[in-house]
């Protein structure tokens, strides 16, 4: 009897490794067949061609001596150049692009940092992006100076006292600026900040 048993085992075992050998190599081809079918949906050839959408780069750009702001403000009829202040006369050295200039309307007038001394500054600032940065300016003065006042209150006196100290002033006023448009519209876009007037007393 256990002749017979052995015998009836023996097919059986073949019979079930030929059974797993096809199994294994049915679900080989499953997962190829399946990673394959997910690459060609991904690359968008089936299933509806659906693509991946790639974002477009809708920060302000740099715009060239010459070259035409597609947000500057259109000129009432009569006046010319942007905004009805005149056409632009570019130089033909210097830098390659346009540079717009926003003044603040009112001075800033701060304490300075463990200091009874007070500061009056008249502010102005630069872009070369195109005209929606002087959009976004004038949109988010009130914040925008409300930075630049808390700027102003952490500078100590002797800061104020040389170049070097108010070249980095305009810089921190710069980055400011720059922060507020970022939290606000997504870009910066201000290259630099001026003084128009600078006053301590």
């Amino acid at each position: 009897m256990s002749d017979k048993k052995d015998k009836d085992a023996k097919p059986k075992k073949k019979g079930g490794g030929k059974m797993v050998m096809i199994l294994g190599g049915a679900v080989a081809m499953l997962a190829i067949g399946g990673g394959g079918a997910y690459g060609l949906v991904a690359a968008g050839v089936i299933g509806g061609g659906h693509k991946e959408e790639v974002k477009e780069d809708n920060r302000p750009k740099l715009i060239k001596k010459g070259e035409e702001d597609p947000y500057a403000p259109k000129a009432k009829e009569g006046e010319g150049g942007e905004g009805g202040e005149g056409k632009e006369m570019e130089g033909e050295g210097g830098s390659e692009y346009r540079t717009l200039y926003y003044s603040f309307a009112d001075d800033f007038t701060s304490n300075l940092k463990d200091s009874d001394a007070l500061v009056q500054l008249s502010v102005a600032c630069s872009t070369r992006r195109d005209y929606r940065v002087m959009a976004w300016l004038k949109k988010h003065e009130l914040a925008i100076r409300s930075a630049l006042l808390d700027v102003l209150a952490e500078t100590p006196e002797a800061d104020i006292q040389n170049s070097q100290g108010k070249d980095r002033l305009q810089k921190r006023m710069t980055a400011a600026i720059n922060k507020v448009l970022t939290q606000t519209e997504g870009f910066g876009g201000i290259d630099a900040v001026y003084f128009k007037s600078f006053i301590v007393q």
